[in-house]
């Protein structure tokens, strides 16, 4: 048990700095540095607004101009206190900047993500109840063909069928300008007003993983020896389906949720890009645009640190739902 819990530890302080690694390299080995977009010397390039030696100096001031590996050793070392470094941009902590977008970006991944699974759960247990029908076939069929859109063209048609044509929903922002709220209540409602559409695509983008895979493990289950007994002594099939199928089935769903949140963060960054919204995703893709490389790591470091913690819960959650399982 000991030898196990230090192999699962060891494996998780490799996979942190192999993500520490990459944070830290990959962004420097984008064509560029975040001051030569703003001091390009060929006319019409772009707008020159630093001197070759204005650039020089801010590359020595942040630290830029030395060997990667010395750069490497004092990020570790930064990270060691919980210093993130200063965005080059926003020219405040990366941390604060991260703590001012994080909350948009949660709001948004955490209700797809019940929503989601709320609806994969039920659809495909219906769709697994009627196996062979009509209704079932439709359905997978048309849950397939929809899980072939793009996240980021799901995004783009709702947003010029709902907030363009009809105009229902706002086009961007996670807030409305200027309001005044009267209360708590109307400013929640506000908030879930702007973030309805990035919730709708971010849950439509991966529901069809979720009915699959209910509906595939159910047919799974039904065909066992346990639910033949239950039915055999005369359980009711409402009963069968909740306490023996379903209950049964729903651990691989529960290890589905925890990589589609990984997915969502990921694919949050072009998700708010279509709607404006101004989470972790949009702000590092600005970050990337302008390689602001400590806000890159920090972004990156948090969406790394989240999808592991998200996978941590998963095990203790499937150990609990399932004790032959454990870490």
């Amino acid at each position: 048990m000991v030898k196990d819990r230090n192999s699962f530890i060891f494996r998780l302080l490799s996979t942190l700095f192999v993500i520490l690694a990459i944070n830290f390299f990959l962004p420097r080995m984008m064509p560029g540095d975040p001051f030569s977009t703003t001091s390009a010397d060929e006319v019409g390039e772009e707008i020159i607004v630093m001197t070759e030696e204005q650039r020089l100096y801010y590359l020595n001031y942040y630290g830029l101009d030395r060997p990667l590996h010395e750069q490497f050793l004092v990020y570790i070392k930064n990270l060691m206190t919980g210093d993130l470094g200063k965005s080059i941009y926003y020219k405040m902590p990366v941390s604060d900047v991260i703590m001012l977008h994080l909350p948009w970006t949660v709001l948004i991944v955490v209700g797809a993500t019940v929503i989601s699974t709320i609806s994969g759960v039920v659809l495909g247990t219906l769709s697994a109840k009627n196996r062979k029908k009509g209704s079932d076939r439709l359905m997978m069929t048309g849950m397939i063909a929809f899980a072939e859109i793009p996240s980021f063209l799901l995004g783009l048609i709702l947003l010029l069928v709902f907030s363009v044509y009809l105009r229902f929903f706002p086009l961007a922002g996670a807030v409305t300008p200027f309001m005044d709220y009267n209360g708590p209540a109307e400013q929640a409602w506000d908030i879930l007003y702007h973030a309805f559409l990035p919730i709708v695509t971010l849950s439509l983008s991966q529901l069809t993983g979720v009915y699959l895979l209910t509906r595939n493990t159910l047919i799974t289950v039904t065909t066992k020896d346990y639910i033949r007994t239950a039915r055999a002594k005369g359980l009711g099939e409402k009963t069968v389906w909740i306490r023996h199928a379903l209950r049964n089935a729903l651990l691989p769903v529960v290890t589905r949720t925890g990589f589609m949140i990984g997915i969502m963060m990921g694919g949050v960054v072009l998700v708010e890009s279509v709607f404006s919204y101004p989470g972790i995703g949009m702000t590092l893709r600005s970050a990337v645009v302008g390689r602001d490389y400590p806000l890159i790591q920090g972004i990156l470091l948090v969406i790394a640190v989240s999808i592991l913690i998200c996978n941590l819960l998963v095990d203790k959650i499937y150990g609990k739902l399932d004790p032959r399982v454990g870490i």
